[in-house]
């Protein structure tokens, strides 16, 4: 039987509310390994199915120790005299109640699956997990991500019947903590005022390049966010990761400065050296903002986050502040001032 762990990392904390305990049928058809076929259909007639959704019936001793399972299509096809035990599947993979739920879905997604039996520390069949119930799963998660990726708290009730309250309460905590962190980057541009008086053509790049990186940073980190909710991506994979999306950057940003460079020179007719100095700030912002997109989740995973919470808004003030300093260094350096 496969180890779950070896495939998917479950997230360190894990609420009550989002075990696999809470979504389990508690009560799935049970099967002697004795029985006769004939014997198990019966028996299926007697009690029935606890959910309409289920198409596995499950083979376990006089403790309940999980041996096998048989699905219903399977109990039908097989002649009558045949014995349960000479038919049945050994389940490869199971789940624990205290599994997240959100490691039941990956697990059906991955292997193609209808049901997950769940069992306890001792083998011992407890309940099932549905192909439905797991859907349910990932659409609240997806959700869930979409408003914290959005820099609100996740609202359990539908829009409409959300008090203004509560969204307002939801949603404040972060616009203070991004209009706090914004002041530094404006800090970055009033330091580089006398450089800015110098060459005031460097003011009118300033949006394209902190847009150009945000969009970046938010690319590769939307990237990364689902390969780890599909359990595609670990913190082992951390150095893989970033060395793809090095070279995804490189040339993300080679294409963008080259025609960057050739628009200035022909369209805003500015000198060689705000050209030069505008379109290599926009390829070394290109490489930062993607390595930090990606990077910040998988960091906020190890230490138990949920990664969506690491995406645009606080993706977007570091990649700011990044792109701000490379430009007035580079302005500095290459222009003299």
């Amino acid at each position: 039987m496969m180890n779950n762990q070896m495939q998917y990392e479950a997230r360190p904390l894990v609420r009550a509310e989002d075990l696999v305990a809470q979504i389990m049928w508690r009560d799935p058809v049970v099967l002697p390994p004795k029985f006769r076929i004939n014997e198990a259909i019966e028996r299926v007639r007697q009690v029935g199915l606890p959910n309409e959704k289920m198409n596995h019936c499950y083979v376990v001793d006089e403790d309940c120790t999980l041996l096998g399972q048989l699905s219903l299509r399977e109990l039908l096809l097989t002649r009558g005299g045949k014995r349960v035990e000479d038919v049945m599947e050994r389940p490869f993979v199971t789940l624990q109640p205290s599994d997240d739920q959100e490691l039941a879905a990956q697990m059906m997604q991955e292997y193609d699956l209808l049901e997950l039996p769940v069992v306890d520390e001792h083998n011992r069949l407890v309940g099932v997990v549905t192909a439905d119930d797991a859907m349910e799963v990932l659409q609240e998660e997806a959700t869930e991500d979409m408003e914290r990726m959005a820099a609100m708290v996740p609202s359990e009730r539908p829009y409409l019947e959300s008090p203004v309250r509560r969204i307002f309460l939801d949603r404040i905590p972060w616009l203070l903590l991004l209009m706090l962190s914004a002041a530094f980057t404006g800090g970055i541009i009033a330091h580089f005022e006398d450089a800015l008086a110098a060459q005031v053509a460097l003011t009118a790049f300033i949006p394209m390049l902190m847009d150009t990186g945000g969009n970046c940073g938010s690319q590769s980190s939307v990237t990364v966010i689902r390969g780890l909710s599909l359990g595609q991506v670990g913190f082992s994979d951390w150095l893989r990761v970033l060395w793809k999306e090095t070279r995804i950057s490189a040339l993300c940003a080679a294409a963008l400065a080259a025609v960057n460079f050739l628009r200035l020179l022909v369209m805003s007719h500015v000198g060689m050296g705000i050209a030069l100095t505008v379109s290599l700030t926009l390829a070394v912002t290109v490489i930062t903002s993607d390595l930090i997109g990606s990077a910040l989740p998988i960091i906020a995973k190890r230490l138990g986050f949920d990664p969506a919470v690491m995406a645009s808004p606080l993706i977007t003030t570091v990649v700011d502040a990044t792109s701000l300093l490379t430009y007035f260094w580079l302005a500095s350096w290459l222009l003299g001032l």
